[in-house]
């Protein structure tokens, strides 16, 4: 039965994965590609060479990752590498397919920049918070910034990010002699970076309340039974009395906060209870401790 649990689970992920990997693909060779937008990292460097050859810029981003890859696999192992060695290998294929059977067949389906890099920038984005909840990665640039974390702790893998981007930007506006290019790449990145955050955190951040009540036993229990979230008591003294009580400590999303406030509220209207905002909840029923920071 366990057996079953965990084929299936897997099953899932890389259905997850294989998805994610699409609508990742779909943003680049059928809006960035054909309009040399290089949105940064190896998929920006592959758009450059490819304007400049006659390779597809779906094999060139697997033969860029390639040693990237190598590398990945030496210094982090198997176990983290082989889910982005799969997203790479399939969205690199999902790029010349799209390319393909969209592009070659019905051309380009918008030649304005802004709106490319918009909609191009945003399908990346959102193909890459499939992929990244499922505690993989789009190799490349992921893989180097995160050897450089571990390296160099004190600097800010956003950092490395912006500088990178920014270096493979002015190549780009270098090499097509277009600086509108480069500015409109530039936007598709800070879409891309807005949309990616808010897909991959703005579903996590939550309440975290600390509720002093004389009926807490109560009110914890209507909090556990109506909404299903998990409660925390902690040992408390106060200064003034000097008596002891449990506080209720415990986060909910913020669609839950209306109803936790309503429970307090009916069960004690004199209750204390400071509420502060989480940014980022780790854990069950949370974001899952897989999806570090690379």
């Amino acid at each position: 039965m366990e057996k079953n649990i965990n084929l299936k689970a897997v099953l899932i992920k890389i259905v997850l994965i294989t998805f994610g990997a699409l609508i990742y693909s779909m943003g680049i060779s059928v809006f960035l590609d054909p309009n040399n937008l290089a949105p940064g990292g190896t998929t920006g460097i592959a758009i450059i060479i490819s304007s400049l050859t006659s390779l597809k810029t779906g094999t060139l981003v697997l033969l860029i990752n390639l040693p990237i890859l190598i590398f990945g696999w030496w210094k982090f192992g198997t176990k983290f590498i082989l889910s982005t060695i799969y997203v790479t290998f399939i969205s690199s294929f999902f790029i010349n397919m799209l390319n393909a059977y969209i592009i070659v067949r019905y051309g380009v389906l918008t030649d304005d920049l802004l709106l490319s890099g918009v909609a191009g920038g945003s399908l990346m984005a959102m193909g890459m918070a499939i992929v990244f909840r499922q505690g993989a990665t789009t190799g490349g640039t992921d893989i180097i910034i995160r050897a450089l974390r571990q390296k160099y702790k004190h600097i800010k893998s956003g950092t490395i990010f912006i500088v990178t981007d920014a270096i493979i930007v002015s190549a780009a506006a270098v090499i097509f002699k277009n600086i509108e290019i480069a500015l409109y790449a530039a936007i598709t990145i800070v879409v891309s970076n807005f949309v990616l955050d808010s897909v991959l955190y703005g579903g996590d951040s939550a309440k975290l309340l600390y509720i002093i009540s004389d009926n807490q036993e109560k009110i914890a229990k209507r909090i556990l039974d109506e909404i299903d979230i998990g409660i925390t008591y902690l040992k408390a003294e106060g200064a003034y009395m000097q008596n002891y009580k449990k506080v209720i400590m415990c986060v909910c999303r913020k669609y839950n906060y209306t109803k936790v406030r309503e429970i307090i509220k009916e069960e004690d209207i004199n209750a204390f209870f400071i509420v502060s905002s989480a940014n980022e909840v780790f854990g069950d029923g949370y974001k899952s401790h897989l999806m570090e920071e690379i």
